[in-house]
């Protein structure tokens, strides 16, 4: 089992011919992701040519338009690798055309492009009021369901199959958290992103993780700024009878001071590290000071 992505979703490619596109493409169906075409309109009716994972050629077609995508290959997930400026464009595209799972990459989206487009996406919806584009990132790795596919730019060869799900608004903690717990596995991992508005939430996915029958236990990565994870924390406590460890980055941040990530700012008590791991231990989820003691906290939870 898997949340979001697994070895059947159809997946295309928003700039699949620029650079980061063709890097990208070749190491996702490296793999295992079932890549059915990409969109470009400038370049639509040619191909691109790559290496298939069982190291056969495939030439994938590239349309004008996601719609076109959709309808001639049945595609259910996007990857959006677009350079800021178009990225709104293509994100509008992508939900208008009712693209089921949306992975935005690109990093350097102003903030007030990323709301027109989540607030596109959560305000089309289907007949039951459901949205029916999930939106994942801007700004981060993507997703991974190790062994199946990979819709982003997570390593794919530093983890195995298991029964971690994790969630993480770092990419670079996320690769280290699934390197360090590769002996186990890891069912599906998510990076979100760290940008002040995104799609998917620590939340969602911690939702969608309690729900999934082969994910036994949850590991989640916060950082400063904001209160997503104090209200992560809330949900835990109310809603998640899986055990749960977590990570906060930032302990060292000066306050006042931007950090890395546009949502990585803290002022005054609000957002810090502390305080979010006080929340989240009160919702009786272990805090590792770094990401190897919170790696052991989990090893120590299948130990038990």
């Amino acid at each position: 089992m898997s949340i979001y992505l697994n070895k059947d979703s159809k997946v295309i490619v928003q700039g699949i011919t620029g650079g980061e596109g063709t890097k990208h493409t070749a190491l996702m169906l490296k793999a295992g992701t079932n890549i059915v075409g990409g969109v470009n309109a400038r370049k639509a009716g040619s191909h691109v040519t790559h290496i298939h994972k069982d190291g056969y050629e495939t030439e994938l077609p590239v349309f004008g338009s996601v719609s076109e995508a959709m309808e001639k290959t049945g595609a259910d997930v996007s990857v959006a690798f677009v350079p800021p400026k178009f990225a709104k464009d293509a994100a509008i595209e992508a939900i208008q055309a009712g693209i089921g799972l949306l992975v935005v990459i690109t990093e350097g989206i102003p903030v007030q492009d990323t709301a027109e487009f989540y607030n596109l996406a959560a305000t089309t919806t289907d007949d039951d009021g459901n949205p029916i584009t999930r939106v994942i990132g801007p700004n981060c790795p993507g997703i991974i369901t190790p062994g199946e596919a990979l819709a982003g730019i997570t390593p794919a060869n530093i983890t195995e199959s298991g029964p971690i799900g994790l969630v993480s608004k770092s990419g670079t903690l996320t690769y280290q958290m699934m390197y360090e717990l590769r002996d186990i596995g890891f069912s599906t991992s998510i990076g979100i992103g760290g940008d002040p508005v995104i799609g998917t939430t620590h939340i969602d996915a911690l939702e969608a993780f309690e729900n999934d029958p082969d994910t036994k236990a949850i590991v989640m990565i916060g950082e400063i700024g904001g209160d997503a994870e104090e209200r992560a924390a809330e949900y835990i406590k109310a809603h998640v009878t899986k055990p749960v460890v977590g990570y906060v980055a930032g302990f060292t941040a000066p306050e006042g001071k931007t950090m890395g990530h546009a949502g990585a700012i803290v002022s005054g008590s609000s957002g810090t590290a502390e305080a979010k791991k006080e929340a989240l231990e009160a919702a009786g989820v272990k805090v590792g000071k770094t990401p190897s003691e919170t790696a052991e906290l989990l090893r120590e939870i299948f130990k038990g």
